[in-house]
């Protein structure tokens, strides 16, 4: 199928599909740009230091640790905090067959 089709008129995606497409998306690029901070940050300040017998220590915890997992760590939390309860659509699915099913048969009792 070319990529022309896709984008024929007739081929109306759900906005529950978009929407959860895009929150993925979202969802995955920060994934991806916190393991690029972390291991890269972690790998150099923590293995590549001198003879690995003393670190820095930035309150009372290795620096690596503290910027390369600490500090990460508290903004993915933050990040998602603020994404579930402000970015999130809540999409409406309809109503579900069994609700449909349990009206009609209390309505003829």
């Amino acid at each position: 199928m070319a990529a022309a089709d896709l984008n024929d008129d007739k081929y109306e995606l759900d906005p529950v599909f978009t929407n959860s497409r895009r929150e993925a998306v979202i969802i995955f690029m920060t994934w991806v740009a916190g393991l690029l901070w972390a291991v890269p940050f972690c790998y150099a300040n923590g293995y590549l230091t001198g003879d690995g017998t003393e670190f820095t220590m930035t309150m009372g915890v290795p620096t690596w640790l503290f910027w390369g997992i600490l500090v990460p760590w508290i903004a993915a939390d933050i990040f998602t905090t603020w994404f579930c309860f402000c970015y999130m659509k809540d999409d409406d699915l309809g109503a579900a067959p069994e609700d449909e099913v349990v009206e009609t048969n209390v309505s003829e009792e």
